[in-house]
């Protein structure tokens, strides 16, 4: 026998270490709770794609609802289905499947990496510029309709977006890089963390660029929260007018509490993934980070907003009075 080509030799080495199936390591999950895990995550989806989507489309066919706030939270609705509709799926199917045949292509990894990280940037994004809208509505209500009108809305929403997707790009193409020696993913789908611990090289870079990247964006995030509430505090503290009041009560609790669910969930997880002794924990809240704001967000919004009633009483109304007409 001749020896293999010092070519052939290196290309197979290659394909053995840099593998392209991967295996996800997934809830772990008994026979006699995994069905009721994947039931409960299966409601929890079917529900955020229904109130989601079905907030969009009733802010889009309604043209009362065509204001700033509106047409800024169809963001995060877009958001919530997007980062869901590519991981809840997957980790519903692999709660059926043994953990040995929990395999999955590294280029579906990468997506599902990308999507995960792009729901939770673009959340604080999101987030944000929607508190810049409410800041405008509340101290400056009679240039509101100038400030705030559709052309600064689309910049908003493309500048949320776009920045997003710069810095998650970023991430991952630091991960990218570097070469794989392991295949387990221990985690419920993919994310940074979980492809940059398959290397065996120095993830240094890697491990800086992430602490810096999740430094700058919660501080850039909880900064504008902080500035804009304190500036519509002021503005109602010295307006004292009870009209206003309310409805800055009612709009900013709102948006309040859609942050703080959102920051808690992702400050829970940042938190685990630093303690491996806690890692099944780390994975439910993996979980529960893409479904409990994805679930509430609507929910909340819905219930605070009257013009969102109203429109939901009037579409209502029509199809009851339609069979006597």
């Amino acid at each position: 026998m001749f020896p293999a080509p010092l070519s052939l030799l290196s290309q197979m080495e290659n394909f053995t270490y840099n593998s392209l199936t991967l295996q996800l390591e997934g809830l772990s999950v008994t026979k006699t709770n995994k069905y009721t895990v994947f039931l409960f995550l299966l409601l929890a989806y079917t529900f955020i794609l229904v109130a989601n989507v079905g907030i969009v489309i009733l802010i889009w066919t309604d043209r009362n609802l065509h204001q700033p706030m509106y047409l800024l939270f169809c963001n995060l609705s877009l958001n919530d289905v997007m980062g869901n509709s590519l991981l809840v799926p997957r980790v519903i199917a692999d709660i059926l499947v043994p953990p040995s045949e929990r395999l999955i292509h590294y280029y579906e990894c990468l997506m599902q990496a990308f999507t995960t990280h792009m729901f939770g940037t673009n959340a604080h994004t999101v987030l944000m510029i929607m508190a810049l809208d409410r800041y405008v509505a509340i101290c400056d209500p009679l240039r509101y309709t100038t400030v705030m009108n559709r052309r600064m809305v689309v910049t908003l929403t493309l500048s949320a977006w776009g920045s997003a997707f710069v810095l998650v790009a970023v991430l991952l193409g630091l991960t990218i890089r570097l070469n794989r020696c392991r295949t387990l993913i221990m985690n419920p789908y993919c994310d940074n963390p979980s492809l940059f611990k398959l290397s065996c090289e120095n993830s240094f870079i890697s491990n800086i660029y992430g602490l810096t990247f999740t430094v700058v964006l919660l501080s850039s995030s909880i900064g504008v929260i902080i500035l804009t509430y304190s500036k519509i505090t002021a503005a109602c503290v010295i307006n004292k007018n009870k009209s206003l009041n309310s409805k800055a009560l009612k709009t900013c609790s709102t948006h309040l509490i859609l942050y703080l669910i959102m920051l808690v969930s992702g400050f829970i997880l940042i938190i685990l993934h630093r303690f491996p002794q806690y890692a099944e924990y780390r994975k439910i809240s993996a979980i529960l980070f893409n479904v409990v704001p994805g679930s509430l967000n609507p929910l909340i919004y819905g219930l605070q907003s009257q013009e969102i009633h109203r429109s939901l009483s009037h579409m209502f109304h029509m199809k009851k009075a339609a069979p006597t007409l």
